[in-house]
């Protein structure tokens, strides 16, 4: 596996123009569906992977593009800075037929007035260039099925260019290219602790340097209701890398093509909410079915009968109150616990009115709840803006 730094004045059109805007924007889901369909079709493609990070960059290890062989990259490793190079290189990579780590220095240089205006990138990254071939599918797959996988892949040192994947589940290892035994066993904890986070890093034991790529299953936003207002909330929440549910009481209206975003549109009522889809911990759910009935019932069921974390309840506070006295007429209580889930009304505080304005501030809202974050202005953030996660190497002994 070859190793090439690059300087920043070494890279071409750092505006990226060469790429689409609807390309470069994907989710991360749909670089890994457009991965696996590549697979399953004739073409030969490259995979391009953020692997490591020093100092300030626009994207973090584990970001991704794909390259096909005859078409534009899919997906984006930086805010534009090295797409076109990445894919100039991805030509070379696929006649080599073998995989190699380009480093490229993005620090604005003091006479280099383009890189010196800031595109996005104030550090050094190293970037995974592969064949996309089948050593990669059980990861597409496993992402496809809805399962969260470690992919492992030896980058420098021995057994260089040998793979594993970590299941979560069974906490087993399937070993691919002379993956040593031991050396899984060895990052073993930093395995399961970066697929459980879908997060990525680089890990060296013993001189020899692991990519830890965890590839976490979308988590799903569940939004009640058939309104025109769904239609913006379903399109952002897709495009924030959540698996989209429309769930309506109306079967006339609950209909897929007017919910093009979504992956599935059920049509249920009420009372069988909770029996025609699983709410499970990883679901965040709206309700704006804007019919006070529907919304109450809506309420009770997710509170009272899922672990749902996050039930976010259009409409004022007001209306909530009145809810709340018609719970307490029916002798319907709610711990704090459960009312600690319910967010009305529902949104961050950004001062839109506009359709997908409020859009935005409820997706928003139901992200920083799957974060674990306090939203906030990041000049007021002290630290870095992405988590460092510690890991052991140690095997767990």
């Amino acid at each position: 596996m070859t190793n090439d730094t690059h300087d920043s004045d070494e890279t071409t059109d750092p505006t990226g123009t060469a790429e689409t805007d609807a390309n470069w924007s994907v989710p991360e889901t749909e670089v890994l569906s457009r991965a696996h369909d590549l697979l399953d079709s004739d073409r030969r493609g490259v995979l391009a992977t953020i692997i490591a990070v020093e100092g300030s960059a626009y994207r973090r290890p584990g970001a991704k593009m794909v390259i096909p062989e005859d078409g534009e990259g899919v997906g984006h490793i930086t805010a534009g800075c090295l797409e076109e190079e990445v894919q100039r290189l991805a030509s070379e990579v696929l006649a080599a037929g073998e995989p190699r780590v380009e480093r490229y220095d993005l620090m604005p240089e003091a006479d280099d007035d383009v890189w010196g205006l800031g595109v996005g990138c104030n550090g050094v990254i190293e970037v995974l260039l592969e064949p996309l071939d089948e050593t990669y599918r059980p990861a597409v797959e496993a992402v496809s099925a809805g399962r969260d996988v470690g992919v492992l892949t030896v980058v420098d040192g021995d057994g260089e260019g040998a793979r594993a994947y970590y299941d979560p589940e069974t906490d087993a290892f399937d070993l691919h290219g002379g993956f040593d035994a031991d050396l899984a066993e060895r990052v073993r904890e930093a395995a399961a602790t970066l697929t459980a986070q879908g997060r990525a890093d680089s890990v060296e034991v013993d001189g020899i340097t692991v990519f830890v790529d965890g590839l976490a299953a979308p988590a799903t936003l569940v939004v009640v209701g058939t309104g025109h207002d769904v239609g913006p909330i379903a399109e952002l929440g897709a495009q924030a890398d959540f698996r989209v549910t429309v769930v309506g009481f109306r079967g006339a209206a609950a209909k897929a093509d007017r919910f093009p975003a979504a992956s599935e549109v059920v049509s249920t009522s009420p009372a069988r909410m909770t029996e025609a889809f699983d709410f499970d911990a990883e679901t965040y759910v709206v309700v704006a079915t804007h019919n006070f009935v529907d919304d109450r019932l809506a309420v009770e069921s997710l509170l009272a009968d899922t672990p749902v974390p996050y039930v976010g309840l259009m409409g004022p506070r007001e209306r909530f109150e009145e809810m709340l006295d018609a719970f307490a007429e029916e002798g319907t209580t709610f711990t704090d616990a459960q009312l600690d889930r319910l967010y009305t009304p529902v949104g961050l505080d950004l001062g839109g009115g506009s359709p997908y304005q409020i859009a935005l501030s409820i997706v928003a809202e139901a992200l920083a709840v799957k974060n674990d974050r306090q939203p906030q202005h990041l000049k007021a953030r002290e630290g870095t803006i992405h988590d460092r996660v510690e890991l052991s190497t140690d095997g767990g002994r």
